[in-house]
This record gives structure tokens, C-alpha cells and sequence, in this order.
């Protein structure tokens, strides 16, 4: 996973990263809400952290903006705010949850993982996608139950293309995940990846749309 902060707290957020790196999750820390990205092209994340009070606004008119600008991303609402009315400002403003300070970094973790299910419309920790069945955390995958031997970028690439079954996931933006913290890999390496995976899982099960991207079947 690779996983936006925003929060101006310095101590919190350091606090973060270190918990997040600790479950070999990277992430990217900004602290203001002008430090945000602002297009669904900047959205190399997997879930967003969003502080409701920062330096130069509200958190809640980024949620609404990236919302209305049509951004799926996850996103987890961390706040001092426990009044009812702002959590459900928050989940009616496109929130997926709410969390309150302090917390346990483990049960934040935890409603990530959760988040990121739910997005994925997988129910566990297994993603089952007609006969692939996918285990994020042990880094395992098999098909028709025989396990493949993926590398680490196959498997990172499946990963990315499985979390919307069915929904064409966009060629820059796939570039982009596998290498989050650094420039997006070069699409001639995207294709020699890609092409190794369908060797692997089964051609059919990677479509290709020309111009726009690439979509694993369900």
C-alpha cells in the first residue's frame, strides 16, 4: 500500500509514517491543504489520512472537492472532533470511515485494511476474482488452486488491476503505483511486466484499451 497523509500535527504524523513503514506500507506526508493534490491523476494512493483541521482550511472542503471531481480513493477521516454531527458530515461528505484522537495506530491499520477491502468489494483477506485468489499480506496468489510464482512488481501490478475487477485502470496511473515514491516506470517496462503476468494468470484475463489502459477480467 501507498498512503497519503495530510496532517499538520508534526508529531502525529511522524508517529504515522513510523507505524505505517513498521507494516511495510510507504507513504507521502503533506500538511496543508494547498500540499494537496488537487486531480485524480496526482492520486497515486491507495487511502488518504485527512486531518478535518488544517493550517489554511477545513478538511471536510477537500473531501468534497476531490468527491465532486469524481477521486475514488479511500479515504479514513482523522480527528479530534467526536461530536456526531461532524462525523456525519464527514461520511456524508464521501468519508469511507472516521477515527477519533487519540487511537491505536493497530486499530487505524486495521480499518485501512478494511477500507481497502470494501473498495476492492472483497469481503476478507483473500480477494477471490473468479479463479484467481489473491492474499495481499502473505504476498501469495493462486489460480484454480495452484499457486504462481509472481516477482514482486507481477505481483504488485495484479494487485493494482485487482482492486477494480472489471474497471479499466488507466496506463499513467498504473506506471505511477509501481514505483509511488519515485518517477512512474517507463511504459515499455509497464508492457514487458504486463506481458509476463498474462503468461502467468492467462492472456484473457488482462484486457487491454487502447489509449486508455487495462482492466483484469472478472
Amino acid at each position: 500500500m501507498h498512503i497519503l497523509i495530510i496532517e499538520d500535527d508534526l508529531d502525529l504524523g511522524f508517529a504515522l509514517q513510523q507505524a505505517l513503514k513498521a507494516e511495510d506500507i510507504s507513504s507521502e506526508w503533506r500538511r496543508s491543504i494547498a500540499d494537496a493534490p488537487h486531480y485524480a491523476q496526482d492520486m497515486a494512493f491507495d487511502c488518504v489520512l485527512l486531518d478535518l483541521t488544517l493550517p489554511d482550511g477545513l478538511g471536510f472542503d477537500l473531501l468534497r472537492r476531490w468527491r465532486r471531481a469524481g477521486i475514488a480513493t479511500p479515504i479514513i477521516v482523522i480527528t479530534a472532533r467526536s461530536a456526531l454531527d461532524d462525523r456525519l458530515a464527514g461520511l456524508d461528505g464521501g468519508a469511507d470511515d472516521f477515527i477519533i484522537k487519540p487511537f491505536a495506530t493497530e486499530e487505524l491499520i486495521a480499518r485501512m485494511r478494511a477500507v481497502l477491502r470494501r473498495y476492492a468489494q472483497q469481503a476478507s483477506d483473500v480477494w477471490i476474482i473468479g479463479e484467481l485468489h489473491i492474499e495481499p499480506r502473505r504476498y501469495q496468489v493462486s489460480l484454480a488452486g495452484v499457486p504462481l510464482e509472481l516477482s514482486p512488481r507481477e505481483f504488485h501490478l495484479l494487485l493494482e488491476l485487482a482492486r477494480e475487477p472489471g474497471i479499466v485502470v488507466p496506463k499513467s496511473a498504473l506506471a505511477q503505483r509501481l514505483e509511488p515514491l519515485g518517477d512512474a516506470i517507463d511504459f515499455g517496462a509497464l508492457e514487458v511486466h504486463l506481458s509476463n503476468l498474462r503468461r502467468k494468470i492467462g492472456a484473457q484475463k488482462i484486457r487491454t484499451v487502447r489509449g486508455v489502459g487495462y482492466m483484469l477480467v472478472k
